[in-house]
């Protein structure tokens, strides 16, 4: 070994680019892919990938994970529907990405990507009409209930086949 062999070893790792230190613990950085903005420019939700993992977060919480984000994406339409709705403007934009992969789910349902996620966005509207007719049913059986345990209980009818023996 020569003399000098230490030297010329050390000047190459300093020429060399520093590598980041993988930690074994770290998160990866959530890349947005659609956000949901208010009138006022604060994000109301998003749909982001972190590594191979969307994740849908309103609020500022993670609400859930897939694999397709095509549904995330629906959600988050109807949501801003209803936010119109109800008089607030919000703003949905989505990334080149989303944009892609709705094009192709679309096309192997032959329809277009505005109709394909419409469609999806319909289901949501479906959900939620069944579980408004769910709580209304719910109110009605809970009023039937309440009214028949404040009217007074009638006297049952004896049986034919008792031939005169009390009853229990």
């Amino acid at each position: 070994m020569s003399q000098n062999s230490k030297a010329k070893r050390d000047k190459r790792k300093k020429q060399q680019a520093k590598r980041p230190f993988l930690r074994l613990n770290a998160q990866q950085q959530v890349q947005n892919h659609a956000v949901l903005t208010n009138e006022d420019g604060q994000v109301v939700a998003a749909i982001g990938l972190q590594g191979r993992e969307w994740l849908l977060a309103i609020g500022g919480q993670t609400m859930g994970n897939a694999e397709n984000p095509v549904p995330m994406l629906a959600m988050l339409k109807h949501l801003a529907n209803v936010q119109e709705k109800e008089g607030r403007k919000v703003n949905l934009e989505y990334s080149e990405l989303l944009q892609k992969l709705l094009d192709t789910l679309a096309a192997e349902s032959e329809q277009t990507a505005d109709e394909y996620l419409d469609k999806l966005v319909a289901e949501f509207e479906g959900v939620d009409a069944a579980e408004g007719e769910e709580g209304e049913a719910a109110e009605g059986d809970v009023a039937e209930e309440a009214a028949a345990e404040a009217a007074p209980a009638a006297p049952a009818a004896p049986a034919a086949d008792s031939d005169s023996k009390p009853q229990a």
